[in-house]
């Protein structure tokens, strides 16, 4: 088995480049066609690989410019939102102060009114009992539209001097 033919090396070695001869012309094309198509193949997986990574990039950048806008927005509608707050808190606290200062004014005035008609009958009732303690005075009946003016006139030197 460990002998060496030299006629079957000559034959192997005439098989090996007929074989290799006819897949040169044959089968090598072929293999060369399929590993260049294979190299274009990778290469362009890897065009887009890195298109998909900077793409991927762009649009991270993109997110986080929106998510920035948003959070401004976001913090810009607050403070909108507390400012009209503040509005309407000093427009309610302005109508507040108007309401109650007119209710203040309208009960003043009530009062004032209620005071007038109050010592207008007082007058009325002290004259009356003027009248009517002259007339037991006096014990006669006087007339009494003089009295009345007499009375009146008193009460309004009276009031004039401010003891009323």
């Amino acid at each position: 088995m460990l002998d060496i033919n030299p006629g079957l090396i000559i034959w192997t070695i005439i098989t090996f480049v007929i074989v290799l001869a006819i897949l040169r012309f044959t089968a090598w094309r072929p293999i060369l066609a399929a590993l260049a198509a294979r190299e274009e193949k990778i290469r362009t997986s890897l065009e887009q690989a890195e298109q998909a990574r900077d793409e991927a990039h762009r649009l991270l950048d993109e997110n986080k410019r929106q998510q920035a806008q948003a959070e401004a927005q976001s913090q810009r509608i607050v403070e909108e939102g507390r400012a009209l707050g503040d509005r309407l808190k000093s427009e309610i606290m302005e109508k507040a102060r108007t309401a109650s200062q007119q209710m203040i004014d309208q009960a003043k005035g009530e009062i004032q009114r209620e005071k007038d008609v109050a010592l207008k009958e007082l007058r009325t009732e002290v004259a009356d009992l003027a009248i009517m303690a002259a007339g037991k005075i006096l014990e006669t009946q006087l007339d009494p539209a003089k009295h009345r003016q007499l009375v009146d006139s008193a009460i309004s030197s009276i009031t004039k001097t401010g003891r009323v």
